[in-house]
């Protein structure tokens, strides 16, 4: 199996132990993976702002570098989503998955090489809910609640959480954390509380993004939690 790693900027430029983690945890499950080099952002703050039209080029390099590879693999739902619903190339959409979706859907992982014995607070960012289904809304009861869910069941030590409102953002929202600044806040602020009140030690995720964005008013509060991506939780030994 030929996995091309794709790294969303903000990771390659802020947070690359989550690009490396995500690496060595594919290469631990048996996946013959390369990163392949000049990658560039993928043109979703653009369409977001509505300039798809000046995609084109964004779009041409990305299919130049990805394709020939079996899966396209990226730690990033609102990345991967953008990739599989605005890229003109079909091939690309339908080889693209977000890390945990790969990891259930496709690898259909039984056991992973992390330990953490530490009770964090599951934050499902609105890509993953509502774009790429990697939870539902109903009950936590019912199977195939959540993907990253089902994940963390396997970390040994691990006991997570879920705040009060399963579904609700974060407020980062990409540009609208820059447009809507105080709404944003106040909104990271009410997740954050809501983490504080079932006494987690971290706050795990699948998008960076929205990690970085509590991450900020976490740091601004002096507050003892910390954040972590997912993929550094499953690789952690």
């Amino acid at each position: 199996m030929k996995v091309a790693l794709f790294v969303p900027c903000y990771i390659d430029q802020f947070y690359p132990h989550v690009a490396k983690a995500s690496l060595e945890l594919l290469e631990k499950l048996g996946c013959d993976v390369e990163i392949p080099m000049g990658q560039t952002c993928c043109g979703q703050p653009m369409a977001n702002s509505g300039f798809s039209h000046i995609n084109q080029g964004v779009d041409q390099h990305f299919e130049k570098l990805f394709t020939g590879y079996d899966y396209i693999v990226g730690p990033s739902g609102s990345c991967i989503l953008h990739l599989k619903e605005h890229h003109p190339n079909l091939k690309i959409r339908s080889s693209v998955f977000e890390i945990c979706e790969f990891l259930v859907d496709v690898l259909q992982v039984k056991s992973v090489p992390g330990k953490f014995p530490h009770t964090v607070g599951l934050h499902q960012s609105c890509h993953g809910q509502r774009g790429l289904g990697l939870s539902s809304m109903s009950e936590r009861n019912l199977p195939h609640f959540s993907k990253l869910g089902t994940l963390l069941d396997l970390v040994e030590g691990l006991t997570w959480k879920l705040p009060a409102k399963v579904d609700e953002c974060c407020g980062f929202g990409g540009t609208f954390c820059v447009t809507e600044e105080a709404v944003s806040v106040k909104m990271g602020q009410d997740r954050i509380q809501e983490h504080e009140e079932i006494e987690v030690e971290y706050i795990v995720g699948a998008d960076t993004s929205c990690l970085m964005h509590l991450d900020g008013i976490l740091k601004r509060k002096g507050s003892k939690i910390q954040i972590k991506h997912i993929v550094e939780i499953l690789n952690h030994a």
